[in-house]
């Protein structure tokens, strides 16, 4: 085992960075470095940020070396750890993602539906660079990836690298909502064991428990049906968040097995929700007025005094705590149960053996030991499959510059579903994004 570690950020241009760079100030204990590096291929966005960690590191962790660079040679020469999150096409084609559907009277959101479908296309060929990039210059390195939409990007990852053994896709929205969880009940989430399955942004909590062995669920849903659900950052957040955190007590009240990954809303109830959906103002736009303009505007005051002491650019440390403590869990094979997205092979009984599924798992060096689900009941099981489809569809269409299996993959999207109207979308989104997506033919 490695003293200390090298470690780059992919997508060093994003608001989240300050929040990964505090927890890699904080979590030496447990992830010791001797270098960070953040890698952008826009400079202009990175810098203020870059500018941001040089300034944290001198001051909380003046004896590692920290650098940004548009360079990747620089960016993947001897690294043990990749933590990865791009956003192909930026905000403009985020936009384009959310409006183009909305504007044709489909849910417009920047993971599932239509947009989501576009976004995780866009999002391959940069995936599949980066991942050739790094094997060439740190063949043993571990690429811990969170770029959206997760379920797409993980399944495409694993048909164009099949024989990878250090590539973990990773989600923390399981973890934001266990973080809710012990918010609600006045509980250290930490200490929750959690039993989980489904797809990412696409399952369930079935168990939760705590170190007595008490299943903590019905407390929960006993909680939420009577006063509501709010995130565990709920005074730091948009209101577009609040407002899908409100949501998870009405699909408890319909669908009251299990608890929910608040993504689920958007398949339960697009009317609902894309009647509560502004065509020409959407979550783009509350990122770029919100969390876009709070985190640039920080990081610029920390560069003008000179010290990140009492900064409040870190706001939600869900997201960086989570990175940093699933790769030290791989360095220090501790074996920590974290939720995790894996082939399935034979975890959820009847699923396809390819489908990419999130789930507990013990993670250690070895990367992560899942924990068998079995079988699940027909609603779950028929919910999966169909979304699967889509997803394997999806990926196949960008594979094989398909354009006859992006239709069939929006014809069985749940946000679409119907042939005629996946086809004005489609028509719509190749357009949108002829500079990223392969032909389709």
């Amino acid at each position: 085992m490695k003293e200390k570690l090298n470690v780059v950020i992919v997508g060093g241009g994003s608001t989240w960075c300050p929040g990964i760079l505090k927890s890699l100030t904080k979590h030496q204990d447990i992830f010791p470095l001797n270098r960070v590096v953040m890698y952008d291929i826009d400079e202009e966005r990175q810098k203020p940020l870059g500018e941001f960690g040089k300034i944290l590191f001198k001051e909380e962790a003046p004896g590692v070396y920290f650098d940004y660079t548009t360079d990747k040679d620089i960016a993947y020469e001897d690294v043990d750890f990749v933590l990865c999150q791009i956003r192909t096409g930026g905000y403009a084609m985020r936009d384009k993602d959310e409006k183009i559907p909305l504007h044709m009277g489909l849910i417009g959101q920047e993971t599932v539906g239509a947009g989501g479908m576009a976004y995780g296309i866009r999002s391959m060929t940069d995936m599949i660079e980066i991942v050739n990039d790094v094997r060439a210059r740190s063949p043993k390195a571990w690429i811990i990836n969170y770029t959206n939409p997760a379920a797409l990007v993980a399944y495409g990852l694993a048909k164009a690298f099949p024989n990878e053994k250090r590539i973990l896709n990773i989600c923390d929205q399981p973890v934001n909502l266990l973080r809710s969880y012990g918010r609600l009940l006045g509980r250290d989430s930490r200490e929750f064991e959690p039993v989980y399955f489904g797809l990412n942004h696409f399952g369930w909590f079935t168990h939760l428990y705590d170190r007595e062995g008490n299943d903590l669920v019905p407390v929960i849903k006993d909680y939420v049906k009577k006063n509501g659900f709010k995130p565990a950052d709920a005074e730091q957040r948009d209101q577009s968040w609040l407002d899908t955190y409100a949501v998870v007590a009405d699909m408890l009240e319909d669908y009251p097995d299990y608890l929910p990954n608040t993504y689920l809303q958007y398949y339960f109830y697009p009317n609902y929700k894309l009647a509560h959906l502004d065509p020409n103002y959407t979550r783009s736009d509350e990122v770029i007025n919100g969390r876009e303009k709070r985190v640039f505007e920080e990081c610029r005051r920390v560069i003008e005094v000179g010290t990140a002491k009492n900064s409040s650019v870190v706001q939600n440390d869900a997201h960086g705590d989570m990175i940093i403590e699933v790769s030290s869990a791989i360095y220090r094979n501790t074996r920590q149960t974290f939720i995790v997205m894996v082939k399935n092979d034979g975890i959820i009984k009847d699923m396809p053996d390819d489908a990419m599924v999130e789930v507990a798992a013990s993670v250690g060096v070895n990367g992560p030991q899942p924990y068998a689900v079995g079988e699940i009941g027909t609603f779950y099981h028929a919910l999966m499959v169909n979304q699967y489809s889509y997803e394997r569809l999806a990926i196949e269409a960008y594979f094989e510059h398909s354009y006859e299996k992006a239709l069939q993959a929006l014809t069985l999207n749940r946000l679409v579903n119907d042939g005629k109207e996946a086809r004005k979308v489609l028509d719509k989104l190749i357009e949108a994004n002829k500079d990223y997506w392969p032909e389709l033919k």
